[in-house]
C-alpha cells in the first residue's frame, strides 16, 4: 500500500474545517466551555481524548470498510 498524501492533506484539512466550526458556531459560549474544560483533571482530559481518538478511528475503518 502507498502512503496517498493527497488524502492526508485532505484530511488535515477536514480536521481544521470542523476544529473551525465549534470556534465559528459557539464562539459566545467558547469561554465557558474552556472554563469547565480547565476544571477537568488530565486522567479526565486524557479519557476524552482517547474516546474522540477512538471514535475517529472507527470512522476511517468504517469509511475504508464501505468504499
Amino acid at each position: 500500500m502507498q502512503f496517498d498524501w493527497s488524502v492526508f492533506v485532505c484530511a488535515v484539512g477536514l480536521a481544521f474545517v470542523f476544529e473551525g466550526l465549534v470556534y465559528v458556531a459557539g464562539a459566545s459560549r467558547m469561554p465557558a466551555l474552556l472554563r469547565l474544560l480547565s476544571e477537568r483533571t488530565p486522567a479526565e482530559l486524557r479519557a476524552m481524548g482517547g474516546v474522540a481518538v477512538a471514535l475517529g478511528l472507527a470512522l476511517v475503518y468504517l469509511a475504508r470498510r464501505l468504499v
